[in-house]
Formats: structure tokens, sequence, C-alpha cells
């Protein structure tokens, strides 16, 4: 070879699938999962839209979007395809299968990419810009060494309750669970590295990145609109649906109680893990040199503070707020947002260098589980499954219903990766069997929905969580020890905590016919 770049192109001479093989082999993939998974996901794509008989109830419309849900699940599962790639290619699905009707021989494009147009994609969009800024400016950074300093950071319960609040922050600048693991771990990381190789010293590495990585990153996502994407899709499915005042400010007071699961979960992990009184010697120390070799704030620092400062009161104002400035939507004023980042001269960056950096492959996968979501509503896939589905709650009481549900979510979500895929899938689902089990489709969706969001028994379950595995601290049976007890922790607290509070603000679970408060 030429050069060291060279070696990185395959120059196999031996057949198509050697060919094939050595290039996943090159990109980390295994090839018989991923081929397996590609065969499998067209092959049943094909035998469900063309072979299988039209089951009793659903229309061929339907039919051909369960075809789409289960190509897609496979996909995503398996990684087959990248999920971004996934997404977009939901809607050319769609199209081919036409799977929606066509008007005049016309496909429907409007509708087949309406998960591209929604609010919710541009406010995430927005979010995905200023994520990107912030990391270029290493405002992160700046911030959870700014925070570990101000509360002295010098034992395991402290280290981990500042990176909660480190991740409470970053989540309203950096979108995506996974997007903000991967932003603290070097920091994390330093942390763990001041520790010894004692036992306990090795118990309690596994506590700060299961704790800080993970379950931070999650909880704190659920709290914050636009930190998690599956927010996204669910209060996009509540607007088609006629429940369109569920904005920025109304959904943090709506999940308020969320930041007190976190101490659920620190107190069981502390328990698990032996953490209480193991120090870090020298712990405060290392992080406050760390934060002073950052020196003062940059003037592009200010100016990304203000951006998001302006942006954020737009945000906090809207229709539904205390205080109303404005009726824009909040996709209105994330695309508003973008072009004050943008403003000539404002940050010291190329285009190139915040492209780089946005994670494109999450627009695309948020854009096309929207769309699914939609298209499973529309086609009446969403109503034809939740038929069979509330046979097996029928005649339960309203928490027994929400148990059942709960842990059958959990089952469904140890062979998926994908939060993001899976509430797309779920929500739809969950919404149009509410009327049918006589409870609110709005408080039950948000219910089931977000203790999917805690699938905690595998690190394959949630992206943030494979990072933190990258980390090579814990083990996955250390995961599933820790995991399974945070997972019922999950349930009833969404039970006995969530539903009451969904019912103080006028969501009562039980109650199909409240009207929306706001």
């Amino acid at each position: 070879m030429a050069n060291g770049s060279a070696e990185t192109v395959n120059s196999c001479r031996g057949g198509l699938g050697t060919y094939i093989s050595e290039n996943l082999s090159q990109c980390g993939q295994s090839p018989l999962t991923t081929w397996g998974g590609y065969a499998a996901a067209w092959g049943l794509f094909f035998l469900i839209n063309n072979v299988l008989p039209l089951p009793e109830g659903l229309k061929p419309e339907g039919m051909s979007v369960l075809a789409i849900l289960v190509w897609a699940s496979i996909m995503w599962v398996t990684e087959a395809m990248p999920v971004g790639i996934t997404g977009i290619s939901i809607p050319t699905l769609l199209v081919l299968t036409k799977a929606l009707p066509w008007n005049n021989g016309r496909p429907p494009m409007g509708q087949v990419f309406s998960g591209f147009t929604t609010h919710e994609v541009w406010l995430c969009l927005f979010a995905f810009f200023a994520g990107a800024i912030i990391q270029l400016l290493r405002m992160d950074k700046r911030i959870a060494l700014a925070i570990l300093d101000k509360i002295k950071a010098s034992n395991v319960g402290r280290i981990i309750w500042g990176m909660f609040w480190v991740n409470i922050v970053l989540a309203f600048l950096i979108p995506a669970a996974n997007a903000r693991a991967a932003t603290v771990m070097p920091v994390v990381q330093g942390i763990t590295n001041i520790l010894g190789d004692t036992p306990r010293e090795r118990e309690a590495k596994k506590a700060i990145v299961i704790q800080s990585m993970v379950y931070a990153s999650m909880i704190s996502g659920i709290f914050i609109l636009t930190g998690h994407m599956p927010n996204l899709i669910m209060t996009g499915l509540f607007e088609k649906s006629g429940f369109r005042n569920l904005g920025y400010f109304n959904w943090m007071l709506l999940h308020l109680p969320y930041i007190g699961m976190f101490a659920l979960t620190q107190w069981w992990v502390r328990f698990h893990f032996k953490t209480g009184g193991v120090v870090i010697a020298g712990g405060h120390e290392e992080i406050h040199r760390q934060h002073k070799e950052l020196g003062p704030m940059t003037r592009s620092e200010w100016a990304m503070l203000a951006v998001f400062g302006l942006v954020g009161v737009l945000f906090m104002t809207g229709k539904g707020s205390p205080v109303v400035f404005h009726e824009y939507q909040l996709g209105v004023i994330g695309l508003v947002g973008i072009m004050i980042l943008f403003i000539p001269g404002l940050f010291p960056f190329k285009w190139k260098a915040v492209q780089d950096r946005t994670i494109w492959g999450t627009f695309l996968l948020l854009g096309g589980a929207i769309t699914m979501t939609d298209a499973m509503s529309k086609s009446g896939l969403a109503g034809w499954m939740a038929d069979h589905i509330h046979v097996m709650v029928q005649g339960m009481g309203w928490w027994q219903t929400l148990l059942v549900m709960m842990l059958g979510t959990q089952v469904l979500r140890i062979g998926m990766l994908s939060n993001v895929a899976a509430v797309a899938m779920l929500a739809p689902i969950v919404f149009a069997m509410a009327p049918k089990v006589g409870l609110h489709p709005v408080a039950f969706t948000l219910l089931i929905c977000n203790v999917d969001t805690f699938a905690y028994l595998l690190p394959t379950q949630i992206t943030a969580a494979v990072i933190a595995y990258g980390t090579g601290t814990f083990s996955t049976a250390d995961y599933a020890k820790s995991g399974w007890v945070c997972i019922l922790l999950a349930i009833a607290f969404g039970i006995c905590v969530m539903a009451p509070w969904y019912a103080l603000f006028g969501l009562p679970v039980w109650n199909p016919n409240a009207p929306w408060p706001y």
C-alpha cells in the first residue's frame, strides 16, 4: 500500500460474498447478524405485504403498514441499515406500497413525509445545531466541571448527584440521551481514573458510570421536552389528535416528579454496589484544577448563552404557559433560533464543523418514526392492534392495566436498541387502546411510553448504555443486576407517583373523558 489510509480500502480478490463480509468486518459489524437481519426484514416484508391473507378487521392499507413496521423493527434491532436510513426509508416504502391512498394517480407526498414537516422535527433540529456549537465551544465540559467544582464533589455520592445535575443542564442544550452520554463520558472517565483498584473502588466506578451516563441521561431527558426524542413523538401524536397545548413549560410541569426517580435509583445503586463512604482521594482538587485550566468564558460562549437564553424564554412563554408573549408553535421558534445561530460572525466556526457534529442520523430516525406513528393511525393498524391487545387487560382496574402493559413493554424491549423506534411503534397503539379499556389516552400513553425509557436490563437496549458499556467499567451481569430493580422501581413510580400527579393537573388516567386543562 502507498500509505496507511489505503489500508482501510477493501482490496479482497475473493468472491462477492467474501468482499461484502470483509467490508462489514472492517466497519465493526457481524456479517452474519447484519445480512441475517437484512434478509429477514425484506423476507417478512414481502411475505406480509404479498402472501399472507388479510386478517379480519384490517384494511389492505393497514396490512402494508404492518409489513413496513415489521421491516423497520428488524432493521432497527439488527442495525442491518443505519437507523437514520431506515427512518428515511419508511416514507419511501409508504409510497411504493400505496399504504396511504394516492390522489389521481399521484402519491400523497405531503402525507408520507409528514413526519419531516412537524413542528417537533424543526424544534429538534435547532437543538441539534445548538448542541453541536456547544460541543465545539467545549461548553459541555465547562458546565460539567463547574457543577462538580461548585458542589465540591469528593465522594461517590456527591459525584453521582453532581453528574445528575450536569445531565439536567445539558438536557436543555443537547438533545438525545446518547449525545449527552457521549458528551459526559470524558469527564466521567477522568473521575473514575482518579479512583484506585481496590474491590470497593471498582464497584464505585461501576456505580458512577451507570448512574452518570445511563440513568441520569435518561431521567433528565424525560423531564425536558427536547431532551429525549420519544417526548417529541408523543407530543406530535397528541397534537394531531387535538391535544394542542402540551408545550415546553407544561411538559416540564407534568414531568417534574421524575427528578425524584433518580433519588430512588441512587438509593438502590448505592446499596447494590456498596458505595457508601467511598472517598475519591484528591477528587475535588483534580476537578477544581481542570475547571481552572479552562480559563474565563470566551465571548463566543457568552454569545451562545445569550442565544439560548432568548430562545429558551420564547419556548417558555408560548401558548399554555403562565405568561404568554406569543402564539407561535415550538417548531417555528426552533427555526427562528436556527436563523439566529447562523448570524454571520456570531461564532468562529465554519458550517462543515457544525455539520460534522450534528447527529443527522437521529434527525432522520425521528422524522421516520413520526411518519410511522402517523401511518399506523391513519391506516387503522394502530386501532386493529389495540383491539387485539386490550383483550389481555379487559376487566382489569386502571392500575392493573398499567402494571400489565408496563411489564409487557419491558419484555418487548429486550431485543430492541432504539428507544425512539420502540416508542414510535408503541405510542399509537397505546393511544388507540386507551378508550377501549376506559382510560385517558394522553395519560395512558405517557405512563406506558415513559416506562419504556427505563429499559435497564441489558446495555444493548439503550444507546447511552452501549456508550457506557464501551468504557469497560462494568459487565453485562453488573448492569442487569442493578437494572432489574430499577425497572421495578420505575413501574411502581409510574403507578404510585406519576398517575396521581397527572390527575392533579387534570389528566386522571382512570377518566377517559377528562378535558385537557390548559
